[in-house]
């Protein structure tokens, strides 16, 4: 990055640390933070979709539609997380690949399990061999976004059915009474006043979404723990930046970047929660109205 650093070992210490922390690895580093960002910029709509059909479909008056809501629900939340971050990736990777082989390779005759391992023709590969390796990251970090949109969409639609059973049954009577559809009162009364019941789950959901990021480590994406572990592991005199063990440095400043945006976050859900209790019948709209001007 800078001209000086050119030979380490005869830099002063200011001159040394700015060549450090300008290296091809810390710069994969600070790239790594961004990409815990845009997982969750992605994954948080993509798991309140999840949540959202969930939740419609537990609500449904249609027997089988009601169970499969109800049965996603149940299931995610009472298994373990880390073994849907696991399995739901392989799973579609393997049906996808098993659907390529089928279309792009019918006269394959060996069969696809052979043993423990899962054999397809080159063809149907995800990705190609060939594809570059920012292709392969890609691929990776999509399985990684359903994975977390599966497990984090199934408790979205608890917080989501809970909130729509709180808003009072006579306001879904009352818009009927004056004529409302169904449809109508769902889209004009029920959704848009669930949201101040749901805020204070969907909140506490999205820090628990943040937290389940380091969890990319596990799926095999170079995120910022890893590389805080790669980074701050002791470097002998072959490397040219040799240093101690710094790992605790490079995990402290994982607790101030996390505890930094989990407090933004708290700000952001408090400024939220205000602009949608007000004028409503909860307790906090009544506060702001008793509140003086």
């Amino acid at each position: 990055m800078f001209s000086f650093c050119s030979d380490p070992s005869v830099l002063p210490d200011w001159q040394w640390f700015a060549c450090y922390l300008t290296t091809g690895k810390h710069m994969g580093f600070y790239a790594s933070f961004g990409t815990v960002l845009l997982l969750l910029a992605i994954t948080a709509p993509v798991a309140m979709a999840f949540g959202f059909a969930g939740a419609m479909a537990a609500r449904s008056h249609f027997p089988p539609l009601g169970l499969l809501g109800k049965g996603y629900i149940a299931m995610v939340r009472g298994v373990p997380d880390i073994a849907f971050f696991l399995f739901v990736p392989i799973a579609l990777d393997q049906a996808l690949e098993w659907l390529r082989h089928k279309t792009l390779c019918p006269d394959w005759t060996a069969p696809i399990r052979q043993g423990n391992d899962f054999v397809v023709c080159a063809q149907a590969k995800l990705p190609l061999s060939s594809s570059p390796q920012s292709v392969h990251d890609a691929y990776s970090f999509a399985l990684a976004v359903v994975a977390f949109s599966v497990v984090f969409g199934a408790f979205a639609g608890n917080v989501l059915v809970g909130a729509m059973r709180a808003v009072p049954h006579g306001q879904l009577e009352t818009a009927e009474a004056y004529g409302m559809t169904r449809a109508q009162v769902f889209r004009r009364i029920l959704v848009p006043q669930m949201w101040v019941y749901a805020l204070p789950g969907l909140s506490n959901l999205w820090m628990i979404l943040i937290k389940a990021t380091p969890l990319l480590f596990i799926l095999g994406i170079t995120d910022i723990v890893y590389w805080a572990r790669e980074l701050g592991g002791m470097k002998t005199g072959a490397f040219a930046y040799p240093h101690g063990d710094w790992r605790l440095w490079y995990f402290l400043g994982l607790l101030v970047f996390y505890l930094a945006f989990t407090k933004l976050s708290e700000v952001v859900f408090e400024r939220l929660m205000l602009r949608l209790t007000h004028g409503q019948a909860t307790m906090g709209g009544e506060a702001q109205r008793k509140a003086p001007a």
